[in-house]
C-alpha cells in the first residue's frame, strides 16, 4: 500500500532510504515520499519493516533484541509499539462489544514499572511507577480476551474493569474471579442480575522463606475453595479460574516486559499499557490457539473469518483512526 504525499497518480520509483524502504517521486510536482509512511504516523519505516518488528515483539523478544535484528533504532521500536498499541486498544474497545458469552473468567496479573513499590516509596517516586496490575477477562470456550484494564490493584481499577466487561458483553452468563475483595461489589454494581458470580479462593501453606527475610514466589498452594456469591443456582464445579491463569502464563511468555528477573521491564507507564494492548490484539486475531483447532479466538467467537496476518492487523488499526 503506497500512501503518496500528493494527489497525482504519475509517479516512479526513486531509490531507497538508508533503511531499505522504497522511495517514489511524483512526475508532476516532483515530491518524493516513501512506502506507507503516513500509515504509521509519519515514522520513516515501511509496512514490511513495521510488520517484522511487531512480529518479534509479539513473540516475546525485547526492544533491544528487536532493534538489533531489524537494524532499527530502539526508539523507533518503542515509538512503533506505542503508536500501534494505543490504536489496538481503541480498536478492541470498539469492536469487542456486546458479545454473547456463557462463561467468563477474570483475574489480574502483577508487574512493576520502573521500580517496585517498596523502592518507589523509599525514594519518594510519584506518578507512573511501582506495582501495576492488568485485569483480564477471557471467555472460557473461545479463549477470546473480552476485556482488560491496566492500573493498580485498587477498588477504582476494579470498577473501571467491570465497566469495560459490562460494555463488552450482553445477555446472562457465569463469571469466576479470584478472592480480590473488590470483585463481589463491582460485579454486582455493573453486571447485576445478568450474571452468576463465583469466587475461587486459593489456600496457601506456610511460607518457608520467612526465615531468610523475604520471598519472591508465593507459598505452595495446598488447597482451594469455591464460593458462590450471587445469582441463580449453578454447578459448583463451574467456578474456575484455571483458563485465565493459563492466559497469565502466555502474557508472561510473549510480552517481554512481563518477564520476571530481567532488564526488560517497562520504564514508563504508557509504554507498558501500549505493549499489553498490542499483545492482546495479536492474541485475539493473529495467534492460532491449539485448543481451538488452529483457529484464533476471534475466529472462534465469529469476529473474524480467517487468521489475520500482522500486516492486516497493522492496516486495520491504522485505518481505524
Amino acid at each position: 500500500m503506497i500512501v503518496a504525499a500528493c494527489q497525482h497518480e504519475n509517479r516512479k520509483r526513486f531509490g531507497k532510504t538508508r533503511k531499505g524502504t522504497p522511495r517514489f517521486r511524483c512526475k508532476d510536482c516532483g515530491k518524493t515520499f516513501t512506502e506507507s509512511t503516513e500509515v504509521l504516523g509519519g515514522m520513516r519505516i515501511g509496512l514490511s519493516r513495521a510488520e517484522q518488528i511487531i512480529k518479534m515483539i509479539c513473540e516475546g523478544m525485547s526492544v533491544s533484541a528487536t532493534a538489533r535484528i531489524t537494524e532499527s533504532d530502539p526508539h523507533t521500536v518503542i515509538d512503533l509499539v506505542n503508536y500501534l498499541g494505543e490504536r489496538c486498544g481503541a480498536y478492541m474497545a470498539e469492536h469487542v462489544r456486546e458479545l454473547p458469552v456463557n462463561d467468563i473468567q477474570a483475574d489480574e496479573i502483577w508487574q512493576f514499572v520502573f521500580c517496585k513499590k517498596a523502592t518507589a516509596k523509599q525514594w519518594n517516586y510519584v506518578g507512573g511507577c511501582g506495582d501495576s496490575y492488568c485485569f483480564t477477562a477471557i471467555d472460557r470456550t473461545s479463549k477470546l480476551l473480552i476485556a482488560w484494564h491496566f492500573g493498580r490493584r485498587s477498588e477504582e481499577a476494579c470498577d473501571a474493569f467491570m465497566a469495560k466487561l459490562d460494555a463488552a458483553t450482553t445477555g446472562t452468563f457465569h463469571i469466576s474471579t479470584d478472592g480480590f475483595k473488590s470483585y463481589p461489589t463491582k460485579v454486582k454494581k455493573h453486571l447485576g442480575d445478568r450474571v452468576d458470580h463465583g469466587v475461587m479462593q486459593k489456600i496457601y501453606g506456610k511460607n518457608i522463606y520467612n526465615d531468610r527475610g523475604g520471598r519472591y514466589s508465593p507459598a505452595r498452594i495446598i488447597g482451594s475453595s469455591r464460593t458462590p456469591m450471587h445469582g441463580t443456582p449453578y454447578q459448583i464445579e463451574q467456578i474456575c479460574t484455571s483458563h485465565v491463569e493459563r492466559m497469565n502464563g502466555s502474557i508472561r511468555t510473549f510480552v517481554k516486559r512481563m518477564g520476571r528477573l530481567t532488564y526488560a521491564f517497562s520504564k514508563r507507564w504508557d509504554n507498558h499499557r501500549a505493549a499489553l494492548a498490542l499483545f492482546f490484539m495479536h492474541y485475539n486475531y493473529c495467534r492460532k490457539h491449539r485448543s481451538l483447532k488452529k483457529q484464533t479466538p476471534a475466529m472462534a467467537h465469529w469476529l473474524a473469518d480467517h487468521v489475520w496476518t500482522v500486516r492486516e492487523m497493522i492496516e486495520a488499526v491504522s485505518s481505524n483512526t
